[in-house]
């Protein structure tokens, strides 16, 4: 038994000691640009064992970066960015409760279906604010877990007892994933548009913003209707979006 209480000591102490190293490099981030995230480091060496490397990032102050491109991105990852202190929890519940019907709905084609193997998986719904995809990529790997959606959890309230949301809006747009090797708002205004993130307009804005969720594959169908009608939805929404 006392063997169990030191082992159950030592992994307390290992678990406080890891949220005071993670606080301590998001408190840094108030004045020091980071360099990288984890998000972007398991990118490098995915491309480099991969021999097809290409890599583009910028950064962008704050005022560098087209206001329409802030308003296009929270109107359509986080509606609520500046409201909430990094968490939105009713977006979690609701999110968790379509996630548990589709998970639902896909075991019952499977079950029908004369061959299990070739039925789909469910389509993961997320409720994840900016602030959260921000703490994941800067900080943590990309497995799906419940273990790491509570890290996620923490580091994105800490990240808000920390930093401000203009910084926590400029660190996101400067290190977000835009494309295969594109990180930030001006790779991608010049990968794309072939301008500067500072001269963005609205549509081009609203054209970025919708491919946050799958960059990669929205990279590959730039011309297609979902990307359009979404971006026209996102445009309508930018007129209301009240930035940090």
């Amino acid at each position: 038994m006392a063997l169990l209480r030191r082992w159950l000591l030592w992994l307390l102490a290992a678990f406080v000691a890891l949220q005071l190293f993670f606080v301590g490099r998001i408190a840094l981030m108030a004045v020091i640009d980071p360099q990288s995230t984890a998000f972007q480091r398991s990118e490098a060496w995915r491309l480099a064992g991969s021999g097809q490397w290409r890599w583009s990032q910028q950064w962008r102050n704050y005022e560098q970066i087209s206001p329409q491109l802030k308003r296009a991105v929270i109107a359509s990852e986080d509606g609520g960015f500046t409201a909430h202190e990094g968490v939105d929890w009713d977006a979690l519940e609701s999110a968790w409760l379509k996630n548990e019907k589709l998970a639902q709905q896909a075991e019952r084609r499977a079950a029908q279906a004369a061959d299990p193997a070739k039925v789909k998986p469910a389509k993961v719904i997320g409720g994840s604010t900016i602030t959260q995809q921000l703490a994941k990529n800067l900080l943590l790997s990309g497995e799906r877990s419940l273990l790491r959606k509570g890290q996620e959890l923490v580091l994105a309230l800490a990240l808000e007892a920390c930093l401000d949301k203009r910084r926590i809006l400029e660190i996101y747009l400067n290190s977000v994933e835009w494309g295969e090797g594109v990180f930030g708002a001006e790779a991608a205004a010049r990968r794309y548009f072939g301008k500067p993130a500072s001269q963005l307009n609205g549509w081009e804005a609203a054209r970025l913003a919708v491919m946050l969720p799958a960059p990669k594959r929205y990279e590959k169908r730039p011309n297609s209707a979902y990307l359009t009608g979404r971006a026209s939805t996102i445009s309508a929404r930018m007129g209301s979006v009240a930035l940090p």
